[in-house]
């Protein structure tokens, strides 16, 4: 019965709906070296902080979908914007456009 416990665990999702700025605001708090890009690895930490599993592999995901320059940064308005919508509809987080 212990094992069966431990794969019915829910995928975590964030607590409330947020607005698209919301989401800027908050993904910007893993820009931890302040070069006002996101890396993959600052992505990952994101996707931890909402205790995704996979983060990683998830991370790697979205800035192969995301990252149109391929330079291996979120880094400017059109990836930001992309970023936003692989958000809403592959890791199903409830963004809005209007606050």
């Amino acid at each position: 019965m212990a094992i069966m416990s431990c794969f019915e665990v829910p995928v975590q999702q964030p607590d409330r709906d947020m607005s698209v700025q919301e989401f800027k605001v908050w993904i910007k708090q893993f820009d931890m070296d302040h070069d006002k890009r996101i890396s993959t690895e600052e992505l990952t930490e994101a996707l931890e902080s909402l205790h995704m599993w996979f983060s990683s592999w998830k991370a790697r995901r979205v800035m192969k979908d995301a990252d149109a320059d391929h330079t291996g940064f979120i880094d400017n308005k059109k990836e930001v914007e992309k970023l936003v919508k692989y958000a809403q509809q592959r890791l199903h987080m409830k963004i809005h456009q209007k606050s």
